[in-house]
């Protein structure tokens, strides 16, 4: 059994905490527009890239158009191509596919998609706890609270919402909901803190 991420929802559907564990893919970060504190500890990407593209560029414009010298022209040429080379590199370093805030809203549209076919098919008493692919399994459990918590894992896996029952009932209850420092229903910050996370990422999948 491999477990890949765990994802929180509140019940206003946003994603209020994220941990992975064996993901085969690196997750990107947000764009700083869409960033959220307290939910995942990705490391953001800064704009550094195109702000050193930027001043490199009014270096290179700045000293051309000061000097008529041919030697000057050919160093602002090589300096401007070792900074494209820099440039590739670094692009190049940044984890591919979709940023968290997109993925963690796919994640959350899929559950709520099958949620509701399976209960036009097959009536209320019929309860949506899991599906596969040929990549993964998610399992989900919802709580009294209205809280959803979501598991990928490999698709040979048995049901595991035994487990996120215990992370609700257990680390959930004691360090978040119990805890008067976490801000319950705040639309801006997540859940995280110091003792969610180091008990999560201890957690031997």
């Amino acid at each position: 059994m491999t477990i890949y991420s765990l994802y929180i929802f509140d019940r206003h559907c946003d994603c209020v905490y994220y941990q992975d564990w064996h993901r085969t893919k690196p997750t990107r970060a947000p764009s700083s527009q869409n960033y959220k504190p307290g939910v995942h500890r990705i490391p953001m990407i800064t704009n550094n890239i195109n702000s050193e593209e930027t001043f490199n560029k009014e270096s290179i414009f700045s000293k051309s158009l000061g000097s008529q010298n041919e030697n000057k022209d050919h160093n602002s040429l090589i300096s401007n191509n070792s900074i494209s080379n820099d440039k590739d590199k670094k692009l190049n370093s940044l984890p591919k596919g979709l940023p968290f805030d997109e993925e963690s809203k796919l994640v959350y549209g899929v559950i709520l998609s099958l949620k509701n076919m399976v209960k036009k098919l097959s009536g209320k008493d019929e309860a949506f706890t899991s599906y596969s692919t040929s990549s993964y399994k998610l399992h989900l459990f919802d709580t009294p609270t209205n809280y959803r918590f979501v598991l990928l894992s490999d698709p040979s896996s048995d049901s595991l919402r035994f487990i996120l029952r215990q992370l609700y009932v257990g680390p959930f209850l004691e360090y978040v909901i119990r805890n008067p420092l976490v801000k319950i229903d705040n639309r801006i910050e997540g859940i995280d803190n110091d003792l969610v996370s180091v008990f999560f990422q201890s957690l031997q999948f």
